[in-house]
């Protein structure tokens, strides 16, 4: 029997990675489905990048989500629901979708701790994804830029390597770069860090890694591999790291749909298009929340098609023509 850690260091048997629903995204519209889908006793998994990865988690102060009072921040919001969907038994594990297979009865999701299958997918990735890249971002992809530490990160054995970004997806990607990187510069835009404290606290007391507050990636520069990238300081003059690896973890506004590699039908904007039961081109397979371009930018709307989409999931692996809802 082999055995594999996830990213919380539980410990995953391959023979056992098989779940009625995977749902890839732990934002509101995630969460609110994996309630509904392990409280209908369906074996449910759900793979998110970290609590700040999404819109929502970046979200300071919320006070207008119905029955919470407010203030309250976006990651604690997130984490409220899913307390909710684990008291019913969802499985939830920090990792990142790198593709999907999908023209099955069981659909399969290929993560960077390892491949996870399930009967119906529901796809809850948000729309923070960048509409631009900096200059030699693209030409290095796969020779040294990368998007997944947890995918790539053993190439850069004892290597000085980059990460790019400010949320738990690119800390948590650092401190798992120190298990084989020798150095790790982590560019942060912003004069601080906003990933959660704990968090954040583990990386400023790693000798291993170095914070570059205030700081903008310019170029990333290299003959057929990276070799350095340019920085530029938000008080002071740029300058040059020589790195091997440069591992990006910037966010923007467009939908995040990469790891679909084309098997699904967006609209010109990139948008995912699915039916009133939140259902795209491919059966057995939903769309939920900011993938869909639809509506206003809402965590209650969000969380409304997570259940709408839970719902149309139940109804599918049961083979009902009806949906079956319990209120209790």
């Amino acid at each position: 029997m082999t055995f594999q850690l996830d990213m919380n260091g539980f410990s995953l048997d391959k023979q056992d990675n098989n779940y009625d629903v995977v749902i890839i995204g732990g934002g509101p519209a995630g969460a609110s489905a994996a309630i509904y889908t392990a409280r209908s006793e369906l074996r449910t998994l759900v793979i998110d990048k970290g609590l700040t990865a999404g819109a929502l988690g970046v979200t300071s102060k919320i006070s207008n989500y119905p029955g919470v009072p407010g203030p309250i921040s976006g990651a604690k919001l997130v984490e409220i629901m899913r307390e909710q969907a684990e008291s019913f038994g969802a499985k939830f594990i920090t990792d990142k979708v790198v593709g999907i297979t999908i023209d099955g009865e069981q659909k399969e999701v290929i993560a960077g701790t390892g491949n996870f299958r399930a009967k119906v997918l529901i796809l809850a990735t948000g729309a923070m994804g960048r509409t631009s890249t900096v200059s030699g971002e693209e030409e290095l992809l796969g020779r040294g830029v990368s998007y997944c530490a947890t995918c790539d990160g053993a190439f850069f054995r004892d290597q000085d390597v980059a990460v790019v970004g400010n949320n738990d997806e690119a800390l948590e990607e650092a401190l798992f770069l120190t298990k084989y990187a020798k150095n790790i510069h982590l560019i942060v835009p912003t004069p601080e860090l906003k990933a959660r404290a704990s968090l954040a606290e583990e990386v400023a007391e790693n000798p291993k890694i170095q914070v570059h507050l205030a700081t903008r990636l310019k170029e990333i520069n290299g003959n057929g591999r990276v070799q350095n990238i340019l920085i530029h300081p938000r008080k002071g003059e740029p300058e040059t790291l020589p790195v091997t690896g440069a591992f990006v973890y910037l966010q923007g506004s467009q939908p995040i749909t990469d790891y679909l590699m084309g098997q699904l039908d967006t609209t010109n904007e990139g948008c995912l298009v699915v039916d009133s039961e939140m259902q795209t081109s491919m059966p057995g397979v939903f769309a939920v929340g900011d993938l869909l371009c639809t509506h206003i930018k809402q965590a209650v709307v969000a969380a409304s098609d997570g259940v709408l989409a839970a719902v149309a999931a139940d109804k599918y692996v049961n083979g009902r023509k009806k949906a079956v809802v319990d209120w209790k």
